[in-house]
C-alpha cells in the first residue's frame, strides 16, 4: 500500500534534514508524525520515526543530567540521497567510495586512515547520490558522533573485506555495534523485526573479490549467511561491477525522478525532481509549486511503458522517469 504522503509531510521532513540541533530536529520529527497519514502503508515510516524521537529524547536528556555539551556532527544533505558508508579497519571501505565518487580520499594499509567523515557525490545516470565515507568502526573503538549521522542517513553500504581472514567477525562487530545502538539492517520489505528499533536498508559489499583468498572466505560466508544477506562482491579494478553497485543504491533509496513539461514546450531532463516511491500526482504537484497543489485541474503523463500523453487523475502514483505535465 502507498504511504500518500502530503506536500506538508515533506515540508516538515525538509526542516528536519536542515535542522542545525537536536531540538530542531524533534520539533520537526513530532511534525512529520503528526501529519503523517495513520494507515498500514504507513507502518513501517512511523516506527522509523517514533525511533528517532526516542533516541534524540534520550540523548537530550543525557545531555541535561551531566551537564556537558554533546559533540554533534552534521553532514549536510546534496543530491538525492545520503548514505553512510560503514566497515570494520581495512576493509577497502575508502578505495570503494573514490571508484564510484570523484573523491581522492587518502588510503593505507594500516587502521584507522579515515579520522572524519568524508562526504563524496556519487554520479548515477542524471542524478547525483551522496556518500559519506565514516571512520572504521570496532569494539574497542567508535567516534561518539557517528550513531548521530548513520541514524539521519537514508540508508547504508556495509562493506567487508574477502580477503580477510576474520571475514566472519567483521560481519558479527558491524551488527554488534549497530544493535547497540538499536538499529536493524534490512534489505527487504518482506522482513520482520522489532518495531521500537530503528530499521535502516542496507546493502551488504564484499570487497577485494580480486584477492586469492576471496574464494574459500566467500563459500565460508555463504555457508553463515546465504540465507539472511544479500551479498553484493566486487573487485575495485571490476568497472562494470561498479556500476551495477551503483545502480542498487538508486534501487536502495527507493525514490522515482520525474521530469516536468510545460504546455507546448519540450520537456525539462535537465534536473529531475526526486520523491520517494509511492508518491501520488499531488505530491509532485505540490513541490513544483503550492499554487499547482491547490488550482490543479489535470496533468498528463509519458513515460516507456504505456502512457504517451494521456490524462491522469490526482492519485496517480508516479513511477520512474515519468514526464508530467500539469494544467491548471
Amino acid at each position: 500500500m502507498p504511504a500518500n504522503l502530503t506536500p506538508q509531510y515533506y515540508a516538515a521532513e525538509e526542516r528536519y534534514k536542515a535542522a542545525k540541533d537536536d531540538r530542531e530536529k524533534m520539533k520537526a520529527l513530532k511534525a512529520m508524525l503528526g501529519i503523517m497519514p495513520k494507515h498500514k502503508g504507513t507502518e513501517k515510516l512511523q516506527a522509523e520515526i517514533k525511533r528517532k524521537i526516542a533516541l534524540l529524547r534520550e540523548e537530550l536528556e543525557s545531555g541535561k543530567g551531566k551537564g556537558t555539551h554533546r559533540i554533534s556532527y552534521r553532514v549536510d544533505r546534496e543530491g538525492a540521497g545520503q548514505v553512510a558508508v560503514v566497515g570494520t579497519p581495512n576493509v577497502g571501505k575508502t578505495m570503494l567510495v573514490n571508484s564510484m565518487t570523484n573523491a581522492a580520499f587518502e588510503t593505507a594499509d594500516y587502521p584507522f586512515t579515515t579520522r572524519m567523515f568524508q562526504p563524496a557525490m556519487m554520479p548515477y545516470e542524471d542524478l547525483q547520490i551522496q556518500l559519506i565515507d565514516l571512520p572504521p568502526i570496532s569494539m574497542e573503538h567508535m567516534e561518539n558522533w557517528m550513531p548521530s549521522i548513520i541514524v539521519n542517513s537514508d540508508a547504508l553500504l556495509i562493506v567487508i573485506d574477502l580477503a580477510s581472514d576474520d571475514l566472519l567477525e567483521e560481519v558479527d562487530t558491524i551488527f554488534s555495534i549497530l544493535n547497540h545502538h538499536k538499529m536493524y539492517l534490512f534489505q527487504s520489505e518482506d522482513q520482520e523485526y522489532d518495531e521500537r528499533w530503528l530499521a535502516k536498508k542496507a546493502l551488504f559489499v564484499g570487497s577485494k573479490l580480486d584477492r586469492p583468498e576471496s574464494t574459500d572466505n566467500l563459500k565460508i560466508f555463504n555457508e553463515f549467511y546465504a540465507d539472511s544477506i544479500h551479498l553484493h562482491t566486487i573487485g575495485l579494478d571490476d568497472a562494470e561491477a561498479v556500476e551495477r553497485l551503483k545502480a542498487d543504491i538508486f534501487r536502495m533509496l527507493d525514490i522515482v525522478r520525474i521530469y516536468s513539461k510545460r504546455p507546448g514546450y519540450a520537456a525539462d531532463f535537465s534536473n529531475p525532481f526526486v520523491l520517494p516511491a509511492g508518491s501520488d500526482l499531488l505530491a509532485f504537484a505540490g513541490i513544483v509549486h503550492h499554487d499547482f497543489e491547490e488550482n490543479l485541474k489535470y496533468a498528463r503523463v509519458w513515460n516507456s511503458d504505456k502512457y504517451q500523453g494521456q490524462r491522469i487523475t490526482r492519485d496517480y502514483i508516479l513511477h520512474d522517469k515519468d514526464v508530467i505535465e500539469l494544467h491548471m
